[in-house]
């Protein structure tokens, strides 16, 4: 109870509170005020709650503060028959009620004000179903639950873009420098528009330009939607390679699947899967945890010179010898019982030893065989991107054999229709060189013949007579129309040549002035180019001046701002105090006994009283310590001594036990003698 009080005072006396209150004045205070200060608390929380509770009837009070400890969630400890109790409690005002409220406000007070904004929008009105039968009402009570739904999701994103970490400043930042580039942008915008309204058919070129620009941003993106489908093509060939692997291993672990082997393997994997988490992780665990606390010790430690070095050495050496002596030391006892388990721990940590050299072994074979997989992947992803098939194993490799041997009966079939169509073909040119010896024979008959009738040569000239006849025929029509089109051509181009000097007069007379306007132009601006610079020089010497002086008025006026706050600051508590003494002057001068009883002058006289009480108890107490000092300390002197003697006597039958037995020691009447 008393830390939960302290922790109330600590939290009330910080921001925004500011209540200066410490443990003594927060437990004196009435049931008023304690209500008061709940009242306040919740309204840091809700600053609906910020009400004058004196002006304000008590079931009113209790009824609001009881609805919002309800929105927020707040248990009160006990069962249902102790809410009568709290809420009575919290009624007059009880401290057992009042301190774990504000224990439980002060301690989530944050959260506590996000629950409560969130309250004002989420709280959904009940609205009679009688009600809802109108169709205004039906429609608003639509609208304001889809607004709710509304507020959530926004509510949602504002969370995501606060803990996202984009500060307010950053943006703000970013903002600036958008607009400064946006400003430079539609500059030179507006240069390259002036500069283009001189170019003959700007808008088709900008149009153009629009187009290329639309069709360049199609390209990246159907270019990009490319590379997005090629990856998750590539993702799905591999997990369909993985899911055929664990196939055909699933499938080979059951073609052998009989219970006893399943049970066998299960059994190894379980046991060797225990081992490693039992005996062999724990174990690098805590070595690598020693390793870890080692090195942070080492960190922690300050630089070492030679001397610490040196020192450490020794230190070392000197263990070491201690170890040494000790080894021998058990050496020399040689104890049997301790030779035998000697024997059993060496064999112990042999066969540990070699456990965990097997479980390092199978670990690393796992290792080797899950690379080899996947370098056997990768191998067949090479070969499927070289030739576009892939490496066939077990059943896939026997239904291929299958298919080459239907394939090379029907290979079979198609070679032997080949060979009989090339014995056709060998058939068919037979002919044809038989046909060509039969003409070469009638030409040979047909020569003979014009020999002797005295006009040899007659069928060739007359075939070439023809063909010649066929090809001038053709040259002379190809001839006609070229002509025709060549002077219809010239006609043309002498036609255009006049239209276009005739449009051209006019445009050569204006360039002709436009030039001469221009040399002038380009003077002019030389001239107000130079009449610029030297503005421009002293209007910067002028804007430094200015910008000194405005940094020198910026640090004053933060001089004066920050004294400004200063003296608020020393009025302020200045008002806080006087505000103190004026209240210790009304309760020290009232009549009533109760406002008397708080005032700080009643409480200190009170403290002194006790404090001069408790002063006259123990000074009591002291002189009743120094009374019994001496007859004390005699009486422990005496313990002593008898505890001194009781402690050589037991000494003494010590060493007479010990001792070889010479006589026999009689006790009588509190004598001992000694009969040899």
């Amino acid at each position: 109870m008393s830390d939960q009080i302290k922790f109330i005072v600590d939290s009330l006396n910080k921001e925004p509170f500011k209540k200066n209150y410490n443990l003594i004045t927060f437990d004196s205070l009435g049931p008023m005020q304690l209500l008061q200060v709940l009242n306040d608390v919740l309204a840091e929380i809700d600053p609906k709650q910020d009400v004058d509770i004196r002006e304000e009837m008590p079931e009113q009070t209790a009824k609001r503060m009881l609805n919002l400890l309800g929105i927020l969630k707040y248990k009160p400890p006990g069962n249902a028959t102790d809410m009568s109790t709290f809420r009575q409690g919290l009624v007059i005002g009880s401290k057992p009620v009042i301190y774990p409220v504000l224990h439980w406000l002060l301690q989530r007070s944050n959260e506590l004000k996000k629950r409560a904004y969130l309250a004002r929008f989420l709280i959904k009105l009940e609205v009679p179903s009688e009600f809802l039968q109108d169709e205004t009402v039906a429609d608003t009570n639509k609208q304001y639950e889809e607004l709710m739904e509304a507020f959530k999701t926004l509510h949602k994103e504002c969370e995501q873009l606060k803990t996202s970490g984009f500060s307010t400043a950053e943006i703000r930042r970013d903002i600036n420098a958008m607009e400064e580039e946006k400003d430079q942008l539609m500059k030179r915008v507006e240069r390259l528009k002036k500069r283009v309204e001189t170019v003959q058919n700007h808008q088709r070129m900008l149009k153009i330009a629009r187009q290329l620009r639309v069709e360049k941003e199609r390209e990246e993106f159907l270019a990009q939607q490319k590379q997005e489908q090629k990856n998750q093509l590539f993702h799905a060939v591999q997990r369909l390679q993985r899911v055929q692997n664990q196939l055909k291993s699933m499938r080979h672990a059951a073609a052998d699947a009989k219970p006893e082997s399943l049970m066998k393997r299960l059994e190894e994997e379980i046991k060797f899967n225990s081992y490693m988490v039992t005996e062999k992780f724990p174990k690098e665990l805590e070595s690598k945890k020693k390793e870890l606390h080692f090195l942070q010790k080492v960190v922690t430690e300050p630089a070492m010179g030679h001397s610490d070095l040196l020192e450490l050495k020794s230190k070392v050496n000197e263990i070491n010898t201690e170890i040494n002596q000790l080894i021998e030391k058990k050496m020399m006892r040689n104890e049997p019982i301790e030779g035998k388990l000697s024997l059993y721990r060496q064999q112990a940590s042999i066969i540990s030893r070699k456990k965990e050299a097997k479980a390092e072994e199978l670990q690393e074979t796992k290792e080797k065989l899950a690379s080899l997989e996947r370098e056997v992947s990768v191998k067949t992803n090479q070969t499927r991107e070289f030739d576009g098939t892939e490496v066939l194993k077990g059943d896939e490799f026997k239904r291929y054999v299958s298919k080459l041997r239907s394939k090379s009966t029907v290979f079979k079939k198609k070679h032997q229709i080949i060979a009989e169509f090339k014995a056709e073909f060998g058939l068919l040119q037979r002919t044809e060189e038989l046909l060509k010896q039969r003409q070469e024979t009638i030409q040979h008959q047909l020569r003979t013949i014009e020999e002797k009738k005295g006009v040899s040569g007659y069928s060739y000239t007359q075939e070439e007579l023809e063909r010649v006849s066929a090809l001038k025929s053709e040259v002379d029509e190809m001839k006609g129309r070229t002509l025709d089109d060549m002077s219809e051509m010239v006609k043309k181009l002498n036609s255009l040549v006049s239209e276009k000097k005739s449009a051209l007069a006019p445009v050569i007379k204006e360039l002709r002035q436009l030039r001469q306007k221009c040399q002038e132009l380009t003077q002019e601006c030389d001239e107000k180019k130079a009449q610029y610079d030297s503005c421009a020089a002293g209007l910067e010497s002028n804007r430094s001046k200015l910008e000194q002086e405005v940094r020198g008025l910026r640090e004053e006026c933060l001089q004066e701002e920050s004294r400004y706050h200063y003296t608020n600051c020393v009025i302020k508590n200045l008002e806080v105090q006087l505000r103190r003494a004026t209240d210790e002057m009304k309760a020290y001068v009232s009549s009533d006994q109760q406002e008397k009883r708080r005032a700080i002058r009643e409480q200190y006289t009170k403290n002194i009283t006790e404090q001069e009480n408790l002063g006259k108890k123990l000074r009591e107490k002291q002189k009743a310590v120094r009374e019994s000092h001496g007859p004390n300390m005699k009486q422990a002197k005496m313990w002593r001594d008898l505890e001194q003697l009781m402690e050589c006597k037991k000494q003494c039958f010590l060493k007479q036990q010990s001792q070889t037995c010479i006589g026999q020691v009689i006790q009588e009447g509190g004598e001992d003698r000694l009969v040899l």
